[in-house]
């Protein structure tokens, strides 16, 4: 008997086939989707979340932005009026250059910036995501690959090292500090002595105005006695040229007045012809502290030293660091297996470096870490030994300016001035001849020119004793 089927009976056989295909189809894009739709929610969650944390950052970041700004504009113009009123206070032009002076803002920067170091270089390297696909199907479908391994590893330093590595950092960052306070130390420095040049000036101008005022008085006494009879016509050149000479100082005072307010805007980062008051009279020249408590307190707080302290420290925690280096790293895997004709499941690699591999090259380190150490120390005691001579050099100038000044004040200047009242009585009663006369007010000018240059010696002095020390002194 012939076995047939019938044409309905094939076409029921192949609609079951057809049907049973669609459906195992349908079952494995659910599943794909059942596996890939975790990632694409994650990654979804993870850039709106990004993108919301950023857009609040932006936000408040220009909120605060828009309030500092004002904050900083009253707070220089309050700063310019206080360098343009009619009397400049040395206390105004320090605060103003510690806020404008581009070398302290530089200084300042690379502080913040070697403050963020040590959280840098301790924390540990980022953890490395890894993919391997085996027998990817060449359309890509990734859910019908023999096996996909997902891998998720992480460096991890021999214990120690990143601690050593952030005290690096952190000793860096002390050394960044100190150079700071060095350029505050310095720069204060320069705009006292700035201040002081302008100050010499603008009292020299008022000795040479007030000299020009009493030689025009002599020229008129002299003028007169000539047109009596009781003196030569000579005195009355005299006179005249003496008056001249006066007015050409007065003229190249001005000239220099100029180019030390220029210098003093210049520590300030202002425009050269920006306008400045006028400066305040010194303060009482003395000096407090004797030498051995000069030194004591040198020792103690001048930059430079601290500066090389903190080179010792990093060069001390290099060397360990450089010993470290003997010991092995590590890194460490952790595997999730897909395999796509067998169970999924999980991996672990534990994998160290063997750095007695090439032992010679950390022998180096360890060598140049210890040279580098003694450097540093040989540094510190340089750094030392220079600044107790800039403290002693310095000192001697402020002692000698100091003397001087009380010389001329208690001293010079009556003597001067005494001499002065009793020539003119004295020409103007025919006891001394014109020449006389000119040269007492001579002696007078001197006088009041160096007691000025001495009082302006010691504030510069000072000045650098301050520099030398490595901080402000106290005047009272």
């Amino acid at each position: 008997m012939k076995n047939c089927s019938s044409p309905s009976l094939k076409r029921d056989r192949t609609q079951r086939s057809l049907e049973e295909f669609q459906t195992k189809s349908i079952w494995d894009r659910a599943k794909r989707k059942r596996k890939s739709a975790p990632l694409f929610l994650g990654l979804l969650v993870f850039f709106v979340g990004l993108a919301l944390v950023l857009s609040g950052a932006g936000l408040a970041a220009e909120s605060r932005g828009l309030s500092q700004e004002d904050a900083n504009k009253t707070r220089a113009s309050e700063e310019e009026t206080a360098l343009q009123s009619q009397v400049l206070k040395l206390e105004a032009v320090l605060a103003y250059a510690s806020e404008h002076n581009p070398s302290v803002q530089a200084a300042r920067d690379r502080l913040l910036a070697a403050q963020e170091r040590p959280a840098q270089v301790s924390a540990l390297d980022d953890p490395m995501f890894t993919y391997e696909g085996f027998n990817i199907p060449e359309n890509f479908d990734l859910a019908r690959t023999d096996n996909n391994i997902l891998k998720l590893s992480q460096k991890l330093p021999f214990p120690g090292k990143r601690r050593l590595r952030g005290e690096i950092a952190q000793s860096e960052a002390a050394m960044i500090k100190e150079e700071l306070r060095m350029t505050e130390v310095v720069i204060r420095a320069e705009v006292k002595k700035a201040y002081y040049d302008l100050w010499q000036i603008q009292q020299s101008l008022s000795i040479y105005a007030r000299e020009k005022e009493l030689m025009a008085q002599f020229a008129i006494i002299a003028e007169k006695k000539y047109a009596v009879g009781l003196s030569a016509q000579p005195d009355v050149l005299r006179a005249q040229v003496e008056l001249t000479r006066l007015i050409t100082r007065v003229t190249t005072e001005t000239l220099k007045l100029g180019e030390a307010r220029a210098i003093l805007n210049g520590l300030l980062s202002r425009p050269p012809e920006t306008p400045l008051g006028i400066p305040q009279d010194a303060p009482q020249p003395v000096v407090r502290q004797t030498l051995a408590e000069l030194i004591e307190l040198t020792l103690r707080v001048r930059p430079e030293i601290a500066a090389r302290a903190a080179v010792i420290d990093r060069n001390t925690s290099t060397l360990a660091l450089a010993h470290k280096a003997y010991l092995p790293d590590f890194e460490v895997y952790a595997e999730r297996f897909f395999n796509g004709h067998g169970r999924d499941g999980f991996g672990i690699i534990f994998s160290a470096t063997i750095p007695l591999a090439y032992r010679q090259k950390y022998d180096a380190g360890v060598a140049e870490a210890r040279a580098q150490l003694s450097a540093g120390k040989a540094d510190l005691r340089a750094a030392q030994d220079k600044a107790l001579t800039e403290v002693k050099s310095a000192l001697v100038r402020t002692q000698i300016a100091a003397e001087l000044t009380k010389l001329f004040t208690q001293t010079h200047i009556p003597q001067a001035e005494q001499s002065l009242a009793s020539s003119r009585i004295s020409y103007q009663t025919g006891k001394i001849d014109f020449l006389s006369l000119i040269d007492s007010l001579r002696v007078v000018e001197q006088v009041h020119l160096e007691h000025l240059a001495a009082a302006a010696d010691f504030e510069k002095a000072y000045a650098d004793l301050e520099r030398a020390v490595g901080q402000e002194l106290p005047r009272q």
